[in-house]
């Protein structure tokens, strides 16, 4: 049987202060508007459970998805940006 004990100062070197980096925060900036569009896109989804949705609840749900994806559209749009924008060169060297 392998013992783990070597391991474990490696793992456990780094204490966990439980605070997210700047880093990590400024993604969850940009992704909020995702994060909300699901929410919503959710949200439709549990009130149609146990019934047949109604025009309206289909409605309500078309309108969330399509909030999604333009979300996810304008999230890619910025990752796309930023990456051309850290590898274009500003001048000749």
């Amino acid at each position: 049987m392998k013992s783990i004990a070597a391991l474990q100062a490696a793992v456990t070197a780094a204490p966990f202060d439980g605070e997210p980096t700047d880093a990590e925060l400024d993604a969850i900036d940009r992704e909020m508007p995702l994060i909300l569009a699901d929410v919503d896109l959710l949200d439709a989804q549990i009130m149609t459970i146990g019934r047949t949705p109604t025009e309206l609840d289909e409605r309500r749900i078309r309108r969330a998805r399509r909030r999604v994806l333009a979300a996810r559209r304008d999230l890619a749009n910025l990752a796309t940006v930023a990456a051309t924008d850290t590898t274009v060169s500003g001048g000749v060297a």
